[in-house]
């Protein structure tokens, strides 16, 4: 028995170190960064990259530390881990609502749900408030990086402040990394939904908006530690997509004194995409405390909330969130939102008059959209797949989303030298993507052509050769930008910033119509929609 105990070790031990010694470049797979010490992993599908799946960037946001602001970790840096799965997501409800993004169509594009469905109408399976962590993707390229080491992308999904994650299979970036063997890429987890946004009356000051604390805290944690990895903390482009964008931007005017990042990619969204609102009741903490037994007795005082917030704290993840996701599935009422709010803090009431007085970071940005954005936000029309929504709503969503960034755009313009703007439309469609043509270039179908993921649409139809150009040529734009935002764009792709004006809306790249891979087409041709001199086309 001692003896095949022994050697049952012996495999196993053989099976980890196995790992390593089958895979090229892996005597680099082990990192000391200044919280521990991490190996990580080499796919054999993409050979020259680096992962390291889950590195915790703050202490678990678990029993007390719920609802408080991610704090520092104290582990010392000699202490190892593996850093070889991936990281279960923050808590988040898996509506069982039928609508674009559950379906065979764009399937991937949602967290990994263990074995549950992406439909199941229950809190996600691999969810913990043990979450927040982070992903590194990095080249095993021989030579040396540069000096100052790679330019590092700072990814932060979207998905409404609501759902959301690292572990998404559109949004895993292997394959660009190994194509590209000179960036780096960072995806983050943050708290979402009522962890993330509570709006609670026992909550202090500038404490309600978690999530983007979150962020921050895995930001800092990357500018501290990146180097060790092959990465130059001076070189950090702060990108997301959607909720992600918006929350982008949110860090370019909340810390705009100290951003960290030398650039921002705003993909699909602004903060001009949505309009915090501040609940003074703290009606829908309090809706949810009631429902899961945490209302305070009759003549309790409890004014400041103190109470309440403390019974919550005791109450598990999985009831809270069952509660309120399902709620919304119903339809109830009153409705139930948790979301950024403006605390005048890290997020503001009135970003026009903060982008007036100059207070968004002097650091360049890329803002891109889709072409008809809006297809995918509305109502899923399932009882008339063929037909679709009705257009002439969807494109004047469209039109709204194209005025918001024409907006970020103007007041960066404003702000003068330094605060460069490129601008980017995707409108590409593509059998494997837009498998009905009302579709079009929907809200986040960019996000497989920018991560090179669409092989994983290949159950739906093949992926083409022109998709795959067009993905390329997405790719170089960005990197460009990511090596050097002031210079890159022009100098390598013979993309200039955009200055908008009334006649004359700058230079703006076009990706995936017209069968050619990128064309570059005046701004006003979409920002002219805004002031009524064009026509939006949302399939160019």
């Amino acid at each position: 028995m001692k003896l095949a105990i022994l050697s049952l070790f012996a495999l196993a031990t053989d099976a980890v170190l196995g790992q390593e010694a089958r895979c090229p470049g892996s005597d680099n797979l082990t990192v000391q960064t200044s919280t521990g010490t991490y190996t990580g992993l080499i796919d054999p599908k993409f050979p020259r990259t680096r992962q390291f799946r889950a590195i915790p960037f703050a202490k678990p946001p678990v029993l007390s530390r719920r609802w408080l602001p991610p704090q520092k970790l104290s582990s010392p840096a000699s202490e190892h881990h593996y850093a070889t799965r991936f990281p279960p997501s923050c808590p988040q409800f898996v509506t069982a609502v039928t609508s674009l993004w559950n379906q065979n169509l764009t399937k991937g594009n949602l967290i990994y749900n263990g074995n549950q469905n992406d439909s199941s109408g229950l809190v996600g399976e691999a969810t913990s408030e043990d979450c927040l962590y982070l992903a590194v993707w990095t080249p095993t390229t021989a030579a040396p990086p540069p000096d100052a080491g790679l330019p590092v992308l700072f990814f932060m999904t979207g998905g409404g402040f609501v759902i959301g994650g690292v572990n998404i299979p559109w949004q895993l970036p292997p394959s660009w990394v190994e194509r590209s063997q000179s960036h780096i890429v960072v995806t983050i987890n943050y708290r979402l939904n009522i962890f993330g946004f509570p709006n609670a009356r026992g909550l202090a000051d500038g404490h309600q908006n978690l999530g983007i604390l979150d962020q921050r805290a895995a930001l800092e944690w990357v500018r501290d530690n990146i180097a060790a990895f092959g990465g130059d903390p001076d070189r950090i482009t702060m990108w997301g997509q959607s909720a992600g964008s918006i929350a982008a931007d949110i860090h370019a005017y909340a810390f705009h004194q100290d951003p960290i990042a030398q650039a921002y990619f705003l993909q699909s969204g602004t903060v001009f995409s949505f309009s915090p609102h501040k609940d003074p009741t703290y009606s829908n903490f309090s809706f949810v405390a009631r429902h899961v037994g945490c209302e305070a007795p009759c003549g309790d005082d409890d004014d400041d909330g103190a109470a309440e917030l403390d019974c919550m704290r005791q109450v598990p993840f999985a009831q809270i969130e069952n509660f309120i996701g399902q709620y919304g599935d119903r339809g109830a009422t009153p409705a139930l939102s948790f979301n950024a709010i403006p605390d005048e803090r890290i997020v503001f009431a009135d970003y026009k008059a903060r982008s007036e007085a100059g207070q968004i970071a002097r650091a360049p940005a890329i803002i891109s959209m889709t072409a008809n954005e809006a297809s995918s936000l509305v109502p899923y029309p399932v009882q008339n797949l063929t037909a679709g929504p009705y257009q002439p709503a969807v494109t004047a969503a469209d039109i709204g989303g194209v005025c918001q960034i024409l907006n970020s755009t103007v007041y960066r313009n404003r702000m003068g030298a330094g605060v460069l703007v490129f601008r980017f439309l995707y409108a590409g469609t593509f059998p494997n993507l837009n498998h009905f043509k009302w579709l079009g270039a929907y809200h986040a179908s960019d996000l497989p052509i920018i991560f090179g993921t669409y092989g994983l649409l290949d159950g739906i139809a093949n992926t083409t050769q022109f998709e795959v150009e067009v993905s390329q040529s997405v790719q170089d734009h960005i990197l460009a930008f990511a090596k050097d935002p002031y210079h890159g764009p022009q100098k390598t792709m013979g993309w200039e910033p955009l200055v908008a004006s009334d006649l004359h809306g700058g230079d703006l790249i076009r990706f995936g119509t017209d069968g050619k891979v990128s064309q570059h087409v005046d701004g006003i041709e979409i920002d002219g929609a805004c002031s009524g001199v064009r026509d939006y086309d949302p399939f160019p």
